[in-house]
């Protein structure tokens, strides 16, 4: 059984994303495979620079 901290939460666990018009692809959070490594569950989101309207900057 999985650990429930470890199942991709994009894709619930299935490994499949679909679109809006049903198309379904690989996830490319965990790559298809539906968990996460060990270690890339426990890391944090890196937050980016932002302009004053609070838009993401490349």
């Amino acid at each position: 059984m999985v650990d429930r901290e470890l199942t991709c939460k994009a894709c619930e666990g299935t490994g499949m994303l679909a679109d809006d018009e049903g198309w379904q692809y690989n996830c490319s959070v965990c790559r298809g495979e539906g968990v996460l490594p060990v270690n890339a569950a426990k890391q944090s989101a890196e937050i980016m620079d932002v302009d004053e309207n609070n838009r993401l900057l490349d």
